[in-house]
């Protein structure tokens, strides 16, 4: 790899949590190296995944923009959409974007840009899997888009006073999080979950229990046990013919990533997730970083599964990795366990459970106002975080997993990961957030 400081060119594609974090921080490690850093990214505007079921309530969020977040760093932001990468000739092309109607919402503009590396942070992130169950696309809406979100909460009001019906589908934490807004903001509301599992079945015996009676306290129906083979404009269709009706379909369930990577020749496991090293570079192309839902990570206990619990810490090693190569140095290991699944429970209530490095629950878990206010420290930290990065070196790290992943050579390069052929999934979306969580259903985190 180029390893002459001056002039580095550095691109990080992506501007979600941890790419934010790893161009931020990277900024601040090589300020005094002349590496050139270029973010790029489809919208100008920040999207806090954490809180999209906030909006999806038809709650306000602060608006925060990418150059506002990078000002004084010396990060260029491209606002566009990576379309191509060429490791031969080290580029990226960029399709350029600007404001739509809505500054949270790109519309194209014609015309590419071809982006020089010395060094690709490969930073796209998970969405939701909308193409394995007939109708998501056109009759329901996922937590990816701040537009479609925003005007699926701004209907809830005049669906309530009619006592309208929502369903949400998926049982993972972000399903169990969209339930309990929806319901806690909309008393008129009936709210349905659907999950082919048991919702926060991640979790402890106690910590389980407390959020099924909050559900229940809610109002909250919750149908496990059940496979969604169909969406339709007002029903859910459910396998064996059942229809649940559904005045609005809100869909969490299922993970895919961008076929980017594995377009451009670099190495990708099973499910599009760029496999690297126990340094983060990919094992085919030692110029490419990968982080977060975008990286098939593996430690001594198991695979990292995408959550920003694990992307921030990620990025943060990457963006050291980085100045510490351009200075010559050896470049650590990375290790990392998990800490916590942290749930809001609506506004007013919220569950805490601590966890071991490969997220086993713990004995220990929160409940109630002193654990909304943990959630809220958690979902406010990545912003207030960047922030603090672009003067001083701020750690993500809760946890590098103790014993699990002290001994020499515990990281192993991520393997192939079988992929589920299922046609029907009620499961739980990645919650690309600081939160934790998995379970045994398709696509379940």
């Amino acid at each position: 790899m180029h390893t002459h400081p001056r002039g580095h060119r550095i691109v990080v594609v992506g501007a979600g949590y941890t790419g934010m974090f790893a161009a931020v921080r990277t900024a601040r490690r090589t300020r005094r190296l002349g590496a050139r850093i270029t973010l790029v990214n489809p919208s100008p505007r920040f999207t806090e995944r954490l809180r999209m079921h906030q909006v999806a309530a038809g709650q306000r969020l602060a608006d925060h923009r990418i150059a506002d977040l990078l000002a004084g760093t010396g990060v260029e932001f491209v606002q566009g959409r990576a379309v191509a990468i060429d490791p031969r000739a080290r580029r990226v092309t960029v399709e350029r974007t600007a404001p739509g109607g809505r500054d949270d919402g790109p519309a194209e503009r014609p015309g590419a840009t071809e982006i020089p590396y010395d060094t690709l942070v490969y930073a796209l992130g998970s969405r939701t899997d909308t193409t394995r169950v007939p109708g998501v696309d056109e009759h329901a809406v996922t937590l990816d888009d701040p537009r479609a979100v925003h005007e699926f909460g701004t209907r809830l009001a005049a669906l309530a006073a009619a006592g309208g019906r929502v369903t949400v589908s998926g049982g993972g934490l972000t399903g169990v999080e969209a339930a309990a807004e929806l319901a806690e903001s909309h008393s008129g509301l009936e709210v349905t979950l659907l999950s082919r599992g048991v919702p926060g079945s991640m979790m402890g015996d106690r910590a389980r229990a407390y959020l099924d009676r909050t559900l229940a306290r809610l109002g909250v129906t919750v149908r496990s046990g059940v496979d969604v083979a169909k969406v339709l404009p007002g029903a859910v269709e459910l396998a064996g013919g059942e229809r649940v009706p559904s005045d609005l379909t809100l869909w969490t369930a299922g993970v895919r990533v961008s076929g980017l990577a594995a377009r451009a020749g670099i190495e990708t496991d099973a499910r599009g997730l760029v496999v690297v090293d126990d340094r983060l570079r990919s094992v085919s192309h030692p110029e490419v970083y990968a982080v977060g839902d975008a990286a098939a990570v593996r430690q001594a206990w198991g695979q990292v599964h995408g959550t920003c619990q694990s992307g921030l810490p990620t990025a943060q090693h990457v963006a050291d990795a980085v100045a510490r190569t351009l200075r010559g140095r050896a470049v650590k290991r990375f290790r990392f366990g998990y800490f916590h699944q942290p749930v809001s429970l609506g506004r007013r209530d919220a569950v805490i459970q601590f966890t071991y490095a490969d997220d086993a629950p713990r004995r220990v878990w929160l409940r109630g106002r002193w654990a909304v206010r943990y959630k809220e420290l958690v979902s406010a930290s990545p912003v207030v975080m960047y922030r603090l990065s672009r003067r001083m070196n701020v750690s993500s790290v809760l946890s590098r997993g103790g014993r699990a992943t002290r001994r020499a050579g515990a990281v192993s390069v991520a393997g192939p990961v079988p992929v589920p052929v299922s046609g029907s999934v009620a499961g739980g979306a990645s919650r690309g957030a600081y939160g934790g969580g998995r379970g045994a259903a398709v696509g379940e985190r």
